[in-house]
């Protein structure tokens, strides 16, 4: 593949939340541009040039942190779209550490900060988007979960190809 590509990393979500985000996605997402299973992306675009450090600097975070403490607090407008909006200050910190170190290499939209989210409806009317916000409200409940990892993916124009899938694995928490 092109080392010109550019590199997505996400928040690896647990199998049972994982599979439920990506049912919501596949019932609500627009099938024409749907080429993904639900994430939680906290860089867009780092450079493809860099794979090779991206993937050493997410396996030492890895051997450092346990599972990241996170939780769904509810449903989030995307203005044209819907999502399922995360909290973990856990996350954010360990982003902010990639930050640091890919200082310089980053885009705008990764510079600035961050609302940790699925996203399940993405480039639709307002209209559609709020009927959805309403219909999920009552069903998305509060609750605690663990990223278990971080994934490292190469963008291709709609799909994305997996690099790497790193599981959290040492003791200290994020």
């Amino acid at each position: 593949m092109s080392g010109d590509a550019p590199l997505i990393v996400t928040a690896q979500l647990p199998e049972g939340l994982q599979g439920w985000a990506t049912g919501l996605r596949n019932a609500h997402f627009p099938p024409e541009r749907n080429h993904l299973a639900a994430h939680v992306t906290l860089f867009h675009a780092l450079p493809g040039f860099c794979e090779a450090e991206v993937i050493q600097h997410a396996r030492q975070l890895a051997k450092e942190f346990a599972p990241v403490d996170a939780r769904i607090i509810g449903v989030m407008s995307l203005g044209g779209g819907t999502a399922i909006r995360l909290e973990s200050e856990g996350m954010l910190r360990l982003r902010a550490l990639l930050a640091e170190h890919f200082h310089g290499l980053l885009t705008e939209q990764d510079q600035g900060g961050k609302r940790l989210h699925v996203t399940v409806q993405n480039k639709v009317s307002s209209r559609a988007a709020k009927a959805l916000q309403a219909e999920l409200a009552p069903q998305v409940e509060e609750r605690a979960f663990r990223f278990r990892g971080l994934g490292i993916h190469r963008y291709e124009g709609g799909p994305w190809t997996m690099i790497q899938d790193v599981n959290f694995r040492g003791k200290a928490r994020a």
